[in-house]
């Protein structure tokens, strides 16, 4: 199966008025798999049931928010790893960078080997 893509136009950021427009390929989610829908996949390819499937996705679900708010890199095999990111304000003096100064903060998430590999060799189509 390909990954999707749609054509999007897109102005100059910074430049009033838009400046010169230019078309970029955006990927494009075709539908979305929740964690039941996993459970029964799994399910079909192992000898666990879906209960007990659905049991530890969802312990693992509650578990990484906690690991990452204790400021703890989940790493999840060949999944991948989780990692939080800060953004601060920036200061002249490095006694002034307090808890104040952070502005926002996101999960980063950085696939394992297979996932790269699957992307690398991944096919496209343009959807309109």
């Amino acid at each position: 199966m390909p990954i999707l893509y749609k054509t999007v136009a897109k102005g100059e950021p910074g430049v009033a008025g838009g400046g010169q427009t230019k078309y970029y390929a955006r990927s494009v989610a075709s539908k979305s798999c929740g964690l039941e829908e996993i459970s029964k996949e799994i399910e079909k390819i192992s000898t666990v049931s879906e209960a007990d499937i659905m049991a530890v996705l969802t312990a693992l679900v509650n578990l990484i928010p906690e690991k990452l708010a204790n400021s703890e890199t989940v790493r999840l095999g060949e999944v991948g790893s989780f990692r939080t990111s800060v953004s601060s304000q920036g200061h002249e003096e490095e006694k002034d960078v307090k808890m104040s100064s952070i502005k926002s903060n996101k999960v980063l998430f950085n696939p394992g080997q297979r996932i790269k590999k699957a992307l690398k060799a991944a096919s496209y189509r343009k959807v309109s």
